[in-house]
C-alpha cells in the first residue's frame, strides 16, 4: 500500500528526486557528505540579510566534554534587551549542521526581532546519549549567562528545533525545568521526534511513515542515540521527551505535525499530555503533508506552516521594542 495518494499536490513531485535512503553504519558517511555538498550548492542561492550579524562561537561543554560550536544571529539595530531563541538543528540525531537551517533562522530573527543561537551538538552514533542534549544544555546556560553582552532579555528566552532538534528541544526543556537554572519561556516543537517506542508499535498507523524518515530510520536513529534497541524500560526521558512522567511547569508549548509523518501519533499524544499538565499547548496538524515537507518551500501547506510558526514565536516572546 502506498499513501502517494494523501500528499498534498503541492508535495508530490519532490518525492521522486529524495528515493527513500537506507541509513546503516556504512552509508550514513556517504549521506553526511552529499548532505554537506547539497547546503553549499543552497547556499549559494539564499538571500541576504543586512541586518542580521552571524558569528561563530565556541562555548564551554558539559563537563569533561569539548567545546560546543554555536552560530549566533544577532540584529544590527538592536539597542534594548530582546528577546532569545535557542534553536537545534535537525537530522535524526545522526546528521545536520546549524549551516542546514541558517535561513529559517535569519527567518525567524528578521520576523521577530530576537537574538537566536543555533547549536552545532554532537551527533549518534558516535556520540550517544546524554552527549547531545548535554551539548544543548551547554548552549542555552551560555545564552542566558552571557545575555548582557548579547543583548537578551533572560525572561523572555524560548528553545526550538525540528525533527530530532524537536525531540531534542522537548528534552532540554524536562532537563531545564529540573534542574532549575535557566527559566524558559517557551518550547516550539516542529515534528518533533519524541518517543523511540514509536519503533516498537505493534499496531503503527497505516497511513505515516512512508516518505523521507521511514520507521527503518527511525530504528536506525534511535539505536544509535540509544546504544541500545529502542522501546525498552529504562529510557531516560533527556533521551526521548515522551518517556516523561511528569510534564508539568514545562514552559508553554508550540507543537505541529504533518497528517503523514511518522511522529505524528507521538506529537499528538505529547500535546495532549501536556495539556492535561496544566501546560498552555497549541498544535497544528498539516494534512497532506509528510515529515520534511518544510523543503517544499513554495507550497501553500508549507508557507501555511511557517506563518504558523512565526506567530506563536511572536506572541510568546513579545514586542522587542516593549
Amino acid at each position: 500500500m502506498t499513501t502517494r495518494h494523501l500528499v498534498d499536490p503541492e508535495l508530490v513531485a519532490i518525492l521522486d528526486q529524495f528515493p527513500t535512503p537506507v541509513y546503516t553504519t556504512e552509508t550514513l558517511p556517504l549521506m553526511r557528505a552529499g548532505s554537506k555538498e547539497m547546503l553549499t550548492r543552497m547556499a549559494e542561492h539564499q538571500p541576504t540579510f543586512p541586518d542580521i550579524a552571524v558569528s561563530e562561537r565556541l562555548v564551554p561543554g558539559p563537563a569533561g566534554s569539548p567545546e560546543v560550536r554555536v552560530l549566533v544571529y544577532v540584529p544590527t539595530n538592536r539597542s534594548i534587551a530582546r528577546p532569545a531563541l535557542l534553536w537545534i538543528h535537525g537530522g535524526g540525531y545522526l546528521m545536520g549542521t546549524p549551516e542546514q537551517e541558517d535561513l529559517m533562522v535569519k527567518n525567524m530573527v528578521s520576523a521577530i526581532g530576537c537574538v537566536a543561537v543555533s547549536v552545532d551538538y554532537r551527533l549518534a552514533p558516535e556520540t550517544r546519549h546524554p552527549g547531545p542534549v548535554e551539548d544543548c544544555y551547554a548552549a542555552v546556560h551560555w545564552l542566558y549567562t552571557h545575555a548582557g553582552e548579547l543583548g537578551v532579555d533572560t525572561s523572555r528566552i524560548a528553545i526550538g528545533g525540528g525533527s530530532a532538534g524537536g525531540g531534542l528541544a522537548a528534552a532540554l526543556g524536562l532537563l531545564a525545568r529540573d534542574r532549575g537554572e535557566i527559566p524558559l519561556a517557551f518550547q516550539l516543537l516542529i515534528q518533533p521526534m519524541l518517543d523511540d517506542r514509536t519503533c516498537t508499535l505493534t499496531e503503527p498507523h497505516p497511513y505515516t511513515g512512508e516518505f523521507i524518515w521511514t520507521r527503518e530510520a527511525n530504528r536506525f536513529g534511535w539505536t544509535s542515540l540509544l546504544g541500545q534497541e529502542p522501546g525498552l524500560p529504562d529510557v531516560s526521558p533527556y533521551a526521548a521527551a515522551a518517556r516523561a512522567e511528569h510534564l508539568e511547569g514545562l514552559p508553554p508549548t508550540f507543537i505541529s505535525a504533518g497528517a503523514l509523518d511518522l511522529f505524528l501519533e507521538e506529537d499528538l499524544e505529547y500535546a495532549r499530555r501536556l495539556t492535561r499538565a496544566g501546560v498552555p499547548t497549541e498544535f497544528h496538524i498539516y494534512p497532506g503533508a509528510y515529515h520534511g515537507f518544510r523543503m517544499v518551500a513554495d507550497a501553500q501547506v508549507t508557507q501555511t506552516a511557517a506563518r504558523d510558526q512565526l506567530a506563536a514565536l511572536k506572541r510568546a516572546l513579545g514586542d522587542p521594542n516593549h
